[in-house]
């Protein structure tokens, strides 16, 4: 069974709040670096890049990170940008979901190979039962499932998030 828990407008609105708590967090930073894990989180990424863009003088620096989601240590996690570009430097690390919290806290561990200023998490969707320690700064919606439930965002066409059971 699917049931919509964000439609189009509410994605827009969560989006353009996440961006502005961001730039809340980020405004003494001349460069704002944004990660986006491949698939939805960089579709969201640029969503929020989008956002920032429009309220700030700031150089937004978005990025892609491509990781295997089901296996992240068989495959390197790269990054679109040269790593060492990273140091000394805020970055926010985006995904539209956070389910289990694995692809995220991959993602933590190479970004933390980097001597980063600060790192960020935001995320359209905060599934509060997840398998490892990853806690969002920038959440759109938190919603608390059982560990049957899912959730399902589709950016694109429909820009829709499904509770799925």
């Amino acid at each position: 069974m699917k049931e919509v828990v964000l439609n189009k407008e509410q994605i827009a609105l969560k989006t353009e709040r996440i961006a502005f708590e961001i730039l809340e967090n980020t405004f003494e930073e001349a460069k704002i670096y944004v990660g986006g894990i491949e698939g939805n989180g960089y579709l969201f990424a640029e969503r929020i890049v989008e956002e920032l863009s429009k309220n700030t003088d700031q150089e937004i620096r978005l990025f892609k990170i491509e990781i295997n989601k089901d296996a992240p240590l068989q495959k390197e996690i790269c990054f679109s940008i040269p790593e060492d570009e990273l140091n000394d430097q805020s970055v926010v690390l985006v995904d539209d979901v956070i389910n289990s919290g694995r692809t995220m806290i991959y993602a933590v561990r190479t970004l933390l190979g980097n001597k980063l200023k600060q790192l960020k998490v935001a995320t359209l969707v905060n599934r509060t039962h997840r398998k490892f320690p990853v806690q969002a700064d920038f959440v759109g919606m938190n919603i608390s499932t059982t560990i049957m439930d899912n959730i399902q965002v589709d950016l694109g066409k429909e820009d829709v998030a499904y509770l799925v059971n």
